[in-house]
């Protein structure tokens, strides 16, 4: 299951979206964001390579996922609290669009296509990065050779 893009919105949606976006870089080994701060702004990938972490008590951070051009960093900016639920870090130099979180959600609330088809590919990366996660977590914590987690 790849991860959905930008190009999965239609594109004057897009195009709209992109009316928001500023260009930015991260060099290699910029924390993005971290797990629990606030989520005012989101990215999507120009160049370069973004890894998704989560903490675990005791341990390194857990690197779920990594992510390329066109894809999106960041979802939680679109659901209150708006606290990022993971961490973000450039693994390479990153340049990417950055977008302020208040004005897309303002422009959302104006426009009920818009915030539908934003909401649709966001859900669509909340559902792909839940499925990373999972993978994940099973390669991490399940014993080798266990199978699913649920016992059978």
């Amino acid at each position: 299951m790849t991860s959905p893009t930008i190009r999965s919105l239609g594109t004057e949606h897009r195009d709209r979206l992109m009316h928001f976006a500023t260009e930015v870089s991260f060099p290699e080994g910029t924390r993005i964001f971290e797990e629990g701060q606030s989520a005012d702004h989101f990215w999507i990938v120009r160049t370069g390579t973004v890894t998704l972490d989560f903490c675990v008590p005791g341990r390194p951070p857990a690197v779920i996922e990594s992510l390329g051009h066109g894809e999106l960093i960041g979802w939680s900016w679109l659901f209150s609290p708006y606290v990022w639920q993971l961490g973000a870090e450039a693994m390479t130099l990153v340049r990417a669009y950055e977008l302020d979180a208040a004005q897309v959600r303002q422009a959302c609330q104006a426009d009920p296509e818009l915030a539908t088809a934003v909401a649709l590919w966001v859900a669509r990366v909340v559902a792909h990065r839940l499925q990373s996660t999972r993978a994940r977590l099973l390669d991490l914590y399940a014993p080798h050779g266990s199978g699913l987690t649920d016992g059978t």
